[in-house]
């Protein structure tokens, strides 16, 4: 396993905003398929899903400490361990930041949870749904910390309502709105399992922009091959007749054709309008396996096949 193909695959990143450096997992790098890297200026975090010898990890912290002269923290997670402890492996302890993206601000914190605060993958996404949220009420399911928000708000949108279990992921979202100075009078958060609460989301409807990025599997709440189907028919309950529909499907077990699939059986009122697709970092050896983004176009009456 030479280090060297590491190495010539890392990006030297040329500005300031969050991304992915190295993307292991995409398993198109033989023997580093357990190695992912972030930068999140100041600091790179080397994310590490089986256990790695020292003297690679040291290698790799070399060569950022070498190529990337704004780096004042290395930092290393380990997933495969219990709770995804963080070790600062060299520089500064660094515990908590805000990073930019796109001229957008957001807070991540380290060390307290397997998830920083912000998903590298879906960046085009974000772009996408910043372009796309002028004069538009906005329905964020699984918000986590509201990037999306952030972007729809950004973008111009009129009304968003975020919805997410986590009283905690929102309270981020709404520091993370605070940072970009953005009036949350016209942003709603609702701390609520959607399953139980369709309701609830009927009744700030209805919605011109929906964004579904739900987790593949969330412990006592969440099967996302046994749920998507649940959300995806109730779309004709608070989307309005022209809506655009954002759904983000991340689990490599479930193809494209899983989500195209639920979609023409559960709300053919929806119609494919684009693929959004991910920062080519993300490049997987085999396609469908990463993240999947589907954006549709809800019409409340389906034309006839003519």
């Amino acid at each position: 396993m030479n280090p060297e193909t590491l190495f010539t695959n890392l990006i030297i990143p040329q500005n300031d905003d969050c991304q992915r450096l190295f993307h292991g997992r995409g398993h198109r790098f033989a023997g580093f398929e357990h190695i992912c890297i972030d930068w999140f200026k100041p600091v790179v975090l080397i994310t590490l899903y089986k256990e790695t010898a020292t003297e690679l990890v040291n290698q790799i912290s070399e060569f950022i400490q070498a190529n990337i002269t704004a780096c004042q923290s290395i930092q290393v997670q380990s997933r495969h361990l219990m709770q995804a402890p963080i070790e600062v492996v060299w520089g500064q302890e660094i515990d908590a930041l805000e990073v930019t993206e796109a001229g957008l601000k957001y807070g991540l914190t380290l060390g307290r949870s397997q998830n920083h605060g912000i998903f590298l993958d879906i960046k085009y996404g974000r772009d996408w749904v910043r372009q796309n949220s002028q004069g538009k009420r906005v329905l964020n399911l699984f918000s986590y910390t509201c990037a999306f928000s952030i972007a729809a708000h950004a973008g111009g949108a009129k009304q968003i309502l975020n919805l997410d279990m986590s009283r905690a992921a929102l309270n981020r979202g709404r520091e993370n709105h605070h940072l970009n100075q953005q009036d949350t009078s016209i942003v709603k958060f609702e701390s609520v399992d959607l399953f139980k609460s369709f309701g609830r989301v009927r009744k700030h409807g209805p919605y011109d922009l929906l964004i579904c990025d739900p987790p593949a599997f969330q412990k006592g709440s969440v099967k996302i091959e046994r749920d998507y189907k649940k959300i995806i028919r109730r779309i004709p309950e608070f989307m309005a007749d022209g809506a655009l529909i954002m759904l983000c499907l991340n689990s490599p077990d479930l193809d494209e054709a899983f989500l195209t699939d639920t979609v023409t059986e559960y709300c053919p009122e929806c119609q494919f309008v684009e693929q959004v697709s991910a920062p080519e970092v993300f490049t997987d050896a085999i396609a469908g396996k990463g993240l999947k983004v589907f954006i549709y176009k809800y019409s409340a009456v389906v034309l006839s096949e003519q």
